[in-house]
């Protein structure tokens, strides 16, 4: 299992360029970001958690 070629994201894009159409793209891409920022955020919060546990334990 690679990683996603340049033709496979071409699809990936266009296909979202008619699911969704131009306008709301940049609405999805932004939410989408935001997802992301959001669930690394609680990974690193839970990874510190797990370290504190260990060491008072």
């Amino acid at each position: 299992m690679g990683s996603i070629g340049t033709g496979e994201l071409i699809l990936v894009l266009v296909i979202l360029l008619v699911l969704f159409g131009g306008a709301k793209l940049p609405a999805l891409a932004r939410s989408l970001g935001k997802a992301q920022k959001e669930f690394k955020e609680g990974q690193s919060e839970d990874l510190q958690e797990n370290e504190d546990n260990e060491q008072s334990s």
